[in-house]
């Protein structure tokens, strides 16, 4: 299960961060950033392997909000699988991630097949048009749902369906609103930054 990927070696017993671009983004827009929410973790960033006229993907869509749910499913697998590859590659015993649009997508539809492969999940204006089942691997996950009131491509009203969603699975959600759109606001930041704080003290405790 390979992804072209950006790669930071972290230290000994040291947690691992994912990182997933949105359209159009690569292995690069967040890979320097994570290294500075977690200083000393691993950190992978993995780059889409779908094109949309050039634009970089985790899974196909036949339109704005309309995926290709047989490739999403094609996506999701090998996502998993890559992720559990890194996992071993690097002995992790925590592993977090977080992915804006495009790429929290991808990370929600895992972590609704594999709840069990990533303990701390950010999900950065994700867009879930479907009704997923019930997942009991959920409880007690740690999540955070970043969105805007605003938002064109991600409704708020589809956020609050999928906060509900997570509510009822039994996941420990933190979700941060801004009053804008599709962009990433500052607040957003320093919500990921706290949200991903444990993880220092994890990273630590390890090496202590």
């Amino acid at each position: 299960m390979t992804y072209h990927a950006a790669t930071t070696e972290g230290a000994p017993g040291a947690p691992l961060l994912l990182t997933f671009h949105g359209t159009g983004g690569s292995e690069g827009q967040f890979h320097s950033f994570a290294e500075s929410l977690i200083p000393g973790a691993h950190i992978v960033s993995p780059r889409g392997d779908v094109s949309e006229m050039g634009a970089a993907r985790f899974f196909r869509r036949t339109g704005e909000g309309v995926y290709d749910m047989a490739d999403l499913a094609r996506a999701t697998a090998k996502m998993a699988g890559f992720i559990a590859d890194q996992k071993a590659r690097v002995g992790a015993n925590r592993v977090a991630a977080f992915g804006y649009s495009n790429g929290a997508n991808i990370l929600a539809a895992v972590a609704l097949q594999h709840p069990d492969l990533v303990d701390d999940i950010a999900l950065m204006h994700p867009l879930i048009p479907w009704s997923p089942e019930p997942q009991p691997g959920l409880a007690g996950k740690r999540l955070l749902v970043t969105a805007g009131r605003r938002d064109p491509i991600c409704p708020a009203p589809m956020t609050e369906t999928l906060l509900t969603y997570l509510e009822a699975q039994g996941a420990e959600v933190t979700a941060h609103w801004h009053e804008g759109g599709h962009e990433i606001r500052e607040g957003e930041i320093a919500a990921l930054q706290s949200f991903l704080q444990p993880l220092h003290l994890a990273k630590n405790t390890q090496m202590a």
